[in-house]
Order: C-alpha cells, then structure tokens, then sequence
C-alpha cells in the first residue's frame, strides 16, 4: 500500500502512519520528497483498508498497489481459464452460443426452440423460469414447472440448460434439476449472500454485469464467488445503463479487452439485453466477436409477436439460422470458430 502525505504533514504525523504498520507486522519505506513524502507499506496488504490511512491527520491519500480481486485476476493465472460445461470449452477457441427464449412460456414452446436451437449450429439452450420484471403485474415466469420443460426439452436434444437463479432459496431445487449453468442477471450482480452460495458449489456461474457497475465492482462480485471455490465462472457484459433512449442499454464494447486484460475467465455477450430491439441484435453480436468475446447469450422465440416477455428483442429461430452463417464467418476471419 502506498501512502501519500499532505505537504504540511508533521514528522510526529509521518511517524503514527509509520507505526502503525509496524503495528500489523509489516515493514514501511519512506520516500522524502521536496514537497510530499510517500510511505510504502510493504508486506500483506491486505490487513489494511485504503481508509485505515485517510482518515490519520496529515494522509492525503492511501491507494493500493495489489487489486483487491485476487483468485479471478490475471496477475494470479496469466493464461486463459476454460469453463466447461458438459464437454462444451468455453474460454477457448471456439465460440459459443447459448441460445432460447427470455421466459420458458409451454412445453411445446421449449421442445420447437430446443430442436430449432440444435439444428442452427448452438451448443447451449437458455430459458427463464422465474422472471425478475420492472412492473409487478408483469408475468413472472412459470417457476419450478417451467424448469421441467426445460429440462425436458434439452435432455432430449443434447443441450446442456442454462436458467437464472434469482434467490438462494431455490439454488437447491435448481441443484435438483440439474441446471448445468447457472446465470445471476444484472439485478443481482452485488446480492452477496446468493453470490456466496453459488460459490459453494461446482456449476458453472454467467454473471451479468449490473447496469451500473464499474468493471472493478463486476470482478470483486466474481470474487465473492471464487473465494468460496467455484472457479468456474463466466462473465456476460449485457449494456449498461446510459442517457440514449433509442436502445435499452448501452454495450459496453471496451468492457471486452479490459477484461481480457484484468481476468484469465471467459467473458460473453448478451446482445439482445444490450439493444432490446431484435434487429440491433446481428450487429451488436458481430461487433461483440470482433471485440473479443467468447460466446453469446441471444433470445430466441418462436413468435416474438406474442412472447410473454421481452418480444421485442427476440430473434426468431430463421433469423437465428441466419445470424450464425454469418457469425462463423466472422469467426474464421478471426482466426476462431463458432463451436
């Protein structure tokens, strides 16, 4: 840790900061400048918060040297994590795509997107079963009788499942259903105590960026996730919230490198949260595999027109068909391949 004195600190003031390292077990170095003089705390930081410092007269400021994520970050594992998920790599050089409607809606409904989803080339099969909506009088999903229809629906195919998990209450049922991924959306990116719990088991974890998240705070969520020992954790940048009203979210495209930079895990996009109209849906997607991604989470429904949720930035299962024939020609241009 670095501590920065005010250019009026008294030596009894540089003095205490000294002592109190001392104090944890940890040796200091003074830097004496002509108008501040810089303390290093040198040893585990991390007994130590930045406002253990501030707040002693005459700091002017206290600034870590390590990232306060340690498990996900790249300075801990230099190469790239790859999660899997029933044989399925994601992290490497395939590209995948998790593909389904926003909310599970009828048996029927899931048996056509889980056959249609196969036959256009996607590995994973999403499906909503309890939906967090803005409105309460929306519809909110069917709950545990829609994680039958989903189960059923990609058994039969071959898919591996990919549902949200909205309260820690249920993470047992979702265990019993053998959800093979779960996803924590964006509303609950920083619910802590649901973070920790899915930390205790060994499924695969997308987490959503939160609509006003930094990218520190999105990584600090994972890390309450890794500390627990779940290490098989995928992020998904979805948008964040800005002042332009002409789509539903803002694709924080930058937010991909800077990940590929800061974490060894697998990042994904979700493109139909981050447009919210199915016709931004193609270009935000091929801009996303240009960034960098490595997979897409895309809605898909049979009849957008009468989806129960979120109709307007559903793909239909052709334009579904058609995104990808152009999706793996952009990955061959890219030196990578759709799975």
């Amino acid at each position: 840790m670095i501590i920065v004195m005010s250019r009026f600190a008294r030596e009894d003031q540089i003095q205490a900061v000294v002592e109190k390292i001392r104090s944890a077990g940890l040796s200091e170095h003074v830097s004496r400048g002509t108008e501040r003089t810089i303390i290093g705390a040198v040893g585990d930081e991390r007994v130590f918060s930045p406002d253990a410092f501030e707040l002693m007269p005459g700091v002017e400021r206290a600034m870590r040297v390590v990232k306060d994520y340690r498990i996900v970050s790249r300075d801990v594992h230099p190469a790239n994590s790859i999660v899997q998920v029933r044989g399925l790599a994601i992290g490497g050089e395939s590209i995948q795509i998790i593909a389904g409607p926003s909310a599970v809606e009828s048996q029927v409904q899931m048996d056509l997107l889980a056959a249609r989803v196969r036959e256009s080339g996607a590995k994973l099969l999403r499906g909503g079963v309890f939906k967090p909506r803005t409105s309460p009088y929306a519809f909110q999903g069917l709950g545990v009788e829609a994680l039958e229809y989903l189960q059923q629906a990609a058994r039969t195919q071959g898919l591996p499942m990919v549902s949200e998990l909205l309260d820690v209450r249920l993470l047992d049922t979702y265990l019993e259903y053998d959800v093979d991924v779960i996803e924590i959306a964006a509303r609950n990116m920083q619910n802590v105590e649901l973070l920790r719990e899915v930390g205790r088991i060994n499924k695969p974890v997308i987490l959503k960026r939160g609509p006003a998240a930094t990218v520190s705070e999105w990584l600090m969520a994972a890390e309450y996730i890794a500390a627990g020992g779940n290490h098989n954790i995928i992020f998904c940048e979805r948008g964040v919230r800005g002042f332009e009203p002409s789509s539903r979210n803002m694709l924080d495209l930058s937010a991909i490198p800077v990940m590929k930079q800061e974490t060894h895990l697998p990042i994904i996009v979700d493109p139909s949260h981050a447009g919210g109209k199915a016709w931004m849906v193609p270009a935000l997607a091929k801009a996303s595999l240009a960034a960098g991604a490595d997979g897409l989470l895309l809605e898909v429904h049979p009849d957008p027109a009468n989806a129960l949720c979120d109709g307007d930035q559903a793909l239909t299962p052709t334009e579904l068909d058609t995104l990808l024939v152009e999706l793996r020609s952009l990955a061959g241009a890219l030196g990578r391949s759709l799975a």
